[in-house]
């Protein structure tokens, strides 16, 4: 793989481990080369760190693979996916789906990525409908621009929401952000 197919998301091979693009930058000086700026997040260790490239470099693509999976419970320390096709079901380590557990909703259908059989990571669907389960009532007559409290969903994740929701509406929320999107009515 040649440096100048770096995008974000892409997966690279460093020293045997599998490592995920976060951040991408390319910078072309007055002369030189240019240099492609990345902050890399290792999908084993979850470690990031900055690496820069000059142009010509030739990079490791990684085998990791992706399956489509149902979520299916979580335990203290694993979620336990089920392969949509085979049925099987997989555990992954609370450490490798991270932040990603607070929209993680049952049934939801992701994909898990595999590294060397392993799992190694997961990705959501951009968007999940969620019950906001605890609220504070909006304040009358507060009707400032972009005014917001704090929300809890049904799966104990918070964001901050407008103050017109209530508890027990349904929200839109991007999950590769953890923000509000819009209302949804039931």
């Amino acid at each position: 793989m040649d440096v100048s197919e770096l995008r974000k998301n892409a997966k690279l091979e460093i020293d045997g481990h599998p490592f995920v693009v976060v951040e991408f930058n390319f910078v072309k000086p007055g002369k030189g080369q240019g240099l492609y700026k990345c902050k890399l997040k290792n999908l084993i260790s979850g470690a990031v760190f900055d690496r820069t490239y000059r142009s010509g470099e030739k990079l490791i693509a990684a085998n990791v693979e992706s399956n489509k999976m149902q979520f299916l419970f979580a335990t203290a320390e694993v979620f336990t996916f089920m392969d949509c096709d085979t049925y099987e079901q997989v555990e992954v380590p609370v450490r490798v789906v991270g932040d990603d557990k607070n929209w993680l909703l049952d049934n939801l259908e992701c994909d898990v990525l595999f590294h060397n059989e392993r799992p190694v990571g997961i990705s959501l669907p951009s968007h999940v409908v969620m019950e906001i389960t605890e609220c504070e009532p909006g304040v009358k007559g507060d009707t400032a621009t972009n005014v917001t409290k704090q929300a809890v969903v049904s799966t104990g994740g918070t964001l901050n929401v407008p103050l017109f929701i209530k508890q027990g509406d349904k929200v839109k929320v991007d999950t590769r952000t953890g923000s509000y999107v819009e209302r949804v009515n039931s």
